[in-house]
């Protein structure tokens, strides 16, 4: 059975046609290489890159029955995608010490914790080396926010769709017996639709000093598409209004 879906997503990933998921309302992003592979679950949906290793992107949804308390943390590869894809718990040895960085959750453990399936949340392909300073900063905080504007009374449910960038040479994992390339920043895109769209954006260097405010790193959805090179909510394209903004979620958010 795991054959079988594994020879699903990989036929999925040549087409050039964009993903659907739960988890993408607006479309899943598009402009990823054509050899990536596309894992579905209940927790996220993510574009796995065998040459980074690491997910393009993940997308993932926040309710009020997703934010259910504390997990623990049991770092595995992914049981669904080749080890030739994907890196494993003892490439990550020593990356604290040597290179600052943390084992850090693209969909976050704390937001989806309720989900059924929520320890996939700790597979290495929803993981990337994210400096300790970023991780448990401004990163952490922003996801925070998103908790709290998930459980409003007014607010159904909150998209999120994250990932990383490759802009310059940040690190290698010390221990990693094969190649990768850790980024060298992150984009987050937040939005919710309540009759209308209302959208956030932001760009994370990885080296972001743990007190920084995250409200300082808005940014409109056209910069984050421009850096990244991804069409990240192609249902939107048409709506340039929209993504040309810094978003219209900056209060809800705490900004």
């Amino acid at each position: 059975m795991k054959a079988f879906a594994l020879l699903v997503t990989a036929l999925v990933s040549l087409n050039s046609y964009s993903v659907s998921s739960q988890h993408c309302s607006e479309g899943c992003p598009t402009g990823t290489p054509s050899s990536n592979w596309h894992i579905w679950r209940n927790a996220y949906t993510l574009s796995n890159n065998a040459t980074t290793k690491f997910a393009d992107w993940v997308a993932y949804t926040v309710t009020k029955s997703t934010i259910n308390g504390s997990r623990s943390r049991n770092w595995q590869a992914d049981p669904d995608i080749w080890s030739s894809r994907t890196l494993e718990p003892s490439d990550h040895t020593n990356a604290h010490a040597t290179i600052g960085t943390d084992r850090g959750h693209q969909a976050p453990l704390a937001s989806l914790s309720g989900t059924s399936d929520w320890y996939t949340l700790n597979y290495l392909s929803n993981i990337t080396p994210q400096r300790s300073a970023l991780n448990q900063g401004p990163w952490n905080y922003l996801e925070g926010r998103v908790r709290n504007l998930a459980q409003r009374y007014d607010v159904s449910e909150v998209h999120v769709v994250t990932g990383p960038l490759y802009e310059y040479y940040f690190a290698s994992l010390p221990n990693a017996d094969e190649s990768h390339r850790i980024p060298s920043g992150y984009w987050k895109v937040i939005y919710v639709n309540n009759g209308s769209i209302q959208t956030a954006a932001f760009i994370f260097d990885q080296n972001t000093s743990r007190s920084a405010n995250y409200c300082n790193y808005q940014v409109s959805i056209d910069q984050v598409e421009s850096r990244s090179g991804l069409n990240i909510l192609p249902y939107m394209s048409n709506q340039s209004t929209i993504e040309r903004r810094t978003g219209w979620l900056r209060d809800d958010l705490g900004c």
